[in-house]
């Protein structure tokens, strides 16, 4: 309170009380003072707080409940809404707020109390009207709890002073819309007739739009929301509803699984699986989502993971059908479990059909093409259905390694003999990069090999005709190959390889040298002669073989001998007439060709310069090529698509007593012939001593590996010494044969045994 100490200048105020028609007082305040004096306003504080009108509580709840009475019939309020609002704030100033809070509650109670006979009192229809009576229930419990939302929201909005101050301030009571939820869920939805009936029907709806039929989605969402709300979703309604979900897809996967083939079912499961997240966008709980999932998963898929596997992935894979593998790995994705059962399925198809690709003899012919053609396909697989998973990647070498290695050496020959197709020349069948790609996709395989030791006999013998017989598609070509083997294996590996190109390139050297040399001779030879000089170490062994050549070679080869030694003394030449080859310049009657043939066809066809015809003894003493080579030889030369000679009688091999004569009818579109395709072609003898030189050469390292260990060791048992020598030897061995190489190494006293142990090793120095 504050007052003007100037007595003269004092105001004067009068309060005017005006009350209103609600009871509460308005009060104005008049002024009066001297004209042109200054005025001050005082506010001073009542005496005493205005009284309620008598009855006004009584009056204004009534009012109240009556507005409550008409929203929760859905008829018209009789007051203004503002009055409504204005009235609580009112009452709620004065302490009553307890009690209308109390009264508000027990109104509503008694309403929703009344609401529950017309779901107790619905009829029950059976049998045909089942389905659409509890559709029918649904809709009017849906309708009711969408009533009571609409209601429960505009009592808050007449009541809203009441639940901001009030209820705010007491924290143990419940706001007005949440006592709207908790008396729905007490008076309605607990009971256990009416919360059975209303999920039975919900699980009805859920059935009936699994098997295919339209629903009210609508009509669910709202019903699930109510539970959810009601906070008695997941007792009421979710573990009823996996429990049927888990019954339904249970028998649904075993029937399924029966009747359809596993692509159909995999596209089945993962419709499944959309239509179901659908369903938790549409209208379930958030909350279901990953037990709902989970369970149709387990059902569908868990329960059948090696079933399905064992019933299609080699169907899908023989069919190399990428979609639905696609699809089969991103569902077993989702399973506990699922990839690694996928892994050992793959890896035992990989090494099943790899292993009759490999241990089949028949298909020796198209092993390397077949290997190479699955490596591709199983790439493929990896890559785009499998998303380049690198355990599966993994399985996938370790599956091609077991397969190829159980059947040793065969793979690796074949290898080998498949890389001589595609270097030699003639091989049209593709360009320098189609050929690098092929190498490339070649030494794939070659990494699995074990045994890599047959790889490189079989390797060096074919790139020894290719140079020698000049048969080398392209030197670009070999030394690409010659690269990527040293990359593989080491330098060791290649070093012999590599020797053999250098000799080639060193003896062109040496044949211009020559022919220079032969221009300065005074008798100059009619036949031109060209010598590759090969170091012995580099090149596969051949057996010599003696043949008479004619007086003018032996003439030739001896200045050749001349110049040689003439320039480097020391050394020793070996002839390997083997691999010679020549162009004869032949006279035919339909006029002049050149033949290009092997040294030994060469020797058969000089005969018949001196006489017309010949048996085969008469041959084999006069040129003195061995048996079985003389059969070949002729072979090629009367039996083969260019028949220079004529074989009596008649037939496709050739047998002792046969006789042979010169063939002047001879026709042939091309000037010159080549007939020396008998020197590429590899005979049984060649492959059994190529086998054989390796077997050799890997009792020589088990030698030299058996004895650097005990020179180490000193001392070692059996057991220990085998397992250093698997560690250090790089190709399979049996223990048996280590067995042999360790007794015959005792024999040769660089090793033996211990006198009291005899399973005990010791190092002779």
């Amino acid at each position: 309170m504050a007052e003007d100490t100037r007595q003269d200048k004092r105001a004067s105020f009068s309060a005017i009380t005006e009350h209103s028609t609600n009871g509460m007082g308005r009060t104005s305040a008049v002024a009066s003072g001297k004209s042109g004096a200054s005025k001050k306003l005082v506010i001073k504080n009542f005496k005493d707080r205005p009284k309620l009108a008598e009855n006004y509580t009584e009056d204004t709840w009534l009012k109240l409940r009556d507005a409550v009475g008409a929203i929760q019939n859905s008829t018209s309020i009789k007051y203004n809404l503002e009055e409504l609002y204005q009235a609580v704030e009112n009452l709620c100033s004065y302490k009553v707020s307890p009690t209308l809070y109390k009264q508000l509650r027990q109104v509503c109670e008694d309403h929703v109390q009344a609401q529950i006979y017309q779901f107790r009192e619905y009829p029950f229809i059976v049998n045909n009207y089942k389905s659409l009576d509890n559709l029918s229930f649904l809709k009017r419990m849906n309708r009711c709890w969408q009533d009571h939302c609409r209601q429960t929201i505009m009592i808050r909005s007449i009541f809203l002073f009441l639940d901001r101050t009030y209820v705010l301030q007491n924290s143990l009571l419940p706001s007005i819309w949440d006592t709207g939820l908790e008396l729905f869920r007490t008076h309605i939805v607990s009971d256990s007739a009416v919360q059975k009936r209303t999920v039975d029907g919900i699980l009805e709806q859920v059935e009936q739009e699994r098997n295919g039929e339209t629903v009210d989605r609508s009509l669910l969402r709202s019903l699930l929301g109510m539970l959810s709300d009601l906070q008695v979703y997941k007792d009421s309604f979710e573990e009823r509803f996996l429990i049927e979900t888990n019954r339904l897809y249970a028998a649904e996967g075993q029937r399924l699984m029966q009747e359809r083939d596993v692509p159909e079912y995999l596209h089945h499961v993962a419709r499944r699986l959309e239509e179901e997240n659908d369903r938790i966008l549409s209208y379930l709980d958030q909350s279901t989502q990953k037990p709902l999932i989970s369970c149709v998963e387990k059902q569908l898929l868990g329960e059948h993971m090696t079933a399905m596997l064992q019933k299609g992935l080699g169907i899908l894979l023989d069919e190399n059908r990428v979609t639905e593998l696609a699809l089969l790995y991103q569902l077993f994705s989702k399973v506990k479990g699922g990839l690694p059962t996928l892994l050992q399925f793959w890896r035992d198809y990989i090494k099943t059909f790899g292993g009759e690709i490999v241990c089949t003899p028949e298909k020796d012919k198209d092993m390397v093409q077949d290997l190479l053609d699955f490596k591709d396909k199983m790439d493929n697989v990896a890559q785009s259905c499998f998303t380049r998973s690198e355990g599966f990647i993994n399985a996938m070498k370790e599956a091609f390694e077991t397969f190829i290695n159980k059947r040793p050496n065969k793979p690796a020959e074949l290898i080998a003999k498949y890389v001589d197709s595609k270097l030699r020349a003639g091989n049209k069948e593709a360009t320098e990069e189609e050929l690098e790609r092929i190498l490339d996709k070649i030494m794939i395989i070659f990494r699995f090999i074990h045994g890599k030791d047959v790889f490189e006999a079989f390797y060096k013998k074919d790139l020894a005709k290719r140079l020698l017989v000049g048969k080398s598609a392209s030197v670009d070509a070999e030394k690409s190959m010659l690269s990527k083997l040293k990359h593989e294996c080491g330098a060791a590996f290649t070093s012999k390889l590599e020797g053999m190109f250098k000799d080639m390139e060193l003896s062109k050297d040496i044949m211009i040298q020559f022919k220079q040399y032969m221009q300065n001779q005074s008798e100059p030879s009619n036949i031109e002669l060209t010598v590759n000089i090969l170091t012995m170490g580099y090149w596969p062994s051949y057996t010599p073989m003696e043949v008479h050549l004619p007086a003018e070679m032996v003439k030739l080869q001896e200045v050749f001998k001349l110049f040689y030694l003439g320039k480097h003394s020391g050394r020793k030449l070996q002839w390997q007439p083997t691999l010679g080859h020549a162009v004869l310049k032949a006279e035919f009657k339909e006029g002049k060709k050149e033949l290009q043939v092997s040294l030994f066809q060469t020797l058969v066809l000089l005969m018949f310069n001196e006489g017309e015809e010949f048996s085969i003894d008469e041959i084999r003493a006069a040129t003195g090529i061995e048996e079985g080579e003389l059969k070949r030889t002729l072979q090629s030369l009367a039996c083969g698509k260019a028949r220079v000679l004529n074989k009596n009688p008649r037939g496709k091999d050739v047998e002792d007593g046969d006789r042979f004569n010169s063939n002047n009818d001879f026709k042939h579109k091309l000037f010159r012939i080549k007939i020396n395709q008998i020197q590429m072609k590899e005979t049984v003898e060649e492959q059994v001593s190529t086998t054989e030189r390796v077997f050799q050469d890997r009792q020589y390292q088990i030698d030299a590996a058996v004895v650097r260990i005990m020179k180490m060791r000193k001392t070692l048992s059996h057991n220990l010494l085998v397992s250093e020598l698997y560690n250090q030897l790089k190709f399979p061995v049996k223990p048996g044969d280590l067995k042999k190489r360790i007794e015959s190494l005792i024999d040769r006293d660089y090793m033996e045994r211990d006198k009291e142990t005899p399973n005990q090793y010791h190092y002779v120095a």
